[in-house]
């Protein structure tokens, strides 16, 4: 599979630290600055690849190219066992036969990779990282163990600890995530008396860049992607008080965008995070109205890319312009 969305865009593929495996990356360049431009990596979450998020275009129009045009390189990133990195071994036998994929240390193994590529590439000492949901779990592990190698980060829709009491239940390796049940999740956090804020025409476009993203999909009945569990694990294990990273070892400047229906960060959740995030000394909460977790394909979209933008541009600092 290609998969170039873009005329423009380059593709990569870079060796992981998992011995014989390849990471795919996808590099757009922006639209004015050229190449002392800023950079920024997009780190998806827990169910569709950078095909299905940073770069999806709706109505003509991606997060992405919104980037670029505000003058950023803008880089996609999949991790092992979605789009077009290669799967987890483990992928191909049965789903009770491992434990659950793609857990926040492996992850965050695969972002170094692929930050130290993109900052040699540029010739830059640290980019950027703008990560959804679990992502922001890889993410911010990432961060507190090499944060010289990263500027601002915006997590947007993250994943917090929470006080549960009971032991998370345990998943399997991997498991069969169907066009319906994602379709079932956009519409999960819209209120029954509020109009839709994902539309169905855009669901129709987006559900066929979903099962493009496994080249099996469309052979399985209902038709789905295989994806792997980590990220599930990661969260049910936050959500009982076990978050795979400590927030306090981030020194970036953080911002957490989120939408005031999104039920995976609630205001308790930005509330917990924002205070755990102690070492960074330039954070903000935004909460952006009618959105929920899944604000990047939503009608609310372009507010939650206006947010970003500004805080990467950095203008918050001394100096900044």
């Amino acid at each position: 599979m290609n998969q170039q969305l873009d005329a423009r865009e380059q593709h990569f593929r870079i060796p992981s630290h998992h011995t014989g495996l390849e990471l795919f990356l996808r590099h757009l360049p922006p639209s004015h600055g050229g190449a002392n431009a800023p950079v920024v990596l997009y780190v998806h979450g827990a169910t569709f690849p950078s095909a299905a998020s940073i770069a999806h275009r709706l109505d003509g129009r991606s997060w992405r190219d919104e980037l670029c045009a505000a003058g950023f390189h803008v880089w996609g990133f999949d991790f092992h066992g979605y789009g077009l990195s290669d799967p987890h071994p483990e992928m191909r036998q049965p789903a009770n036969a491992a434990d659950p994929l793609g857990r926040a240390e492996d992850a965050s193994r695969q972002i170094e990779a692929a930050v130290r590529f993109i900052t040699a590439h540029h010739t830059t000492n640290a980019l950027s990282i703008v990560a959804h949901s679990w992502g922001t779990i890889a993410a911010g592990r990432f961060a507190g163990r090499c944060p010289e190698l990263v500027r601002r980060m915006v997590f947007f829709g993250p994943i917090a600890r929470r006080g549960a009491k009971s032991e998370p239940p345990r998943l399997p390796a991997w498991k069969l995530v169907s066009a319906q049940d994602q379709w079932d999740r956009f519409i999960a956090d819209t209120p029954k008396d509020e109009a839709p804020v994902m539309l169905a025409r855009h669901f129709a476009i987006w559900r066929e860049t979903y099962l493009d993203g496994d080249p099996a999909s469309r052979t399985r009945t209902p038709e789905a992607a295989q994806v792997p569990l980590g990220p599930l694990q990661d969260i049910q294990d936050a959500w009982a008080g076990q978050l795979a990273y400590d927030p306090g070892l981030i020194r970036s400047p953080v911002a957490i965008v989120r939408g005031n229906w999104d039920s995976l960060c609630t205001d308790a959740d930005a509330a917990w995070l924002f205070d755990a995030l102690s070492a960074a000394l330039i954070r903000r909460d935004v909460k952006i109205a009618r959105a929920g977790h899944l604000m990047h394909l939503e009608e609310g979209r372009y507010a939650l890319y206006r947010e970003t933008e500004i805080f990467l541009q950095g203008r918050d600092e001394p100096g900044g312009s």
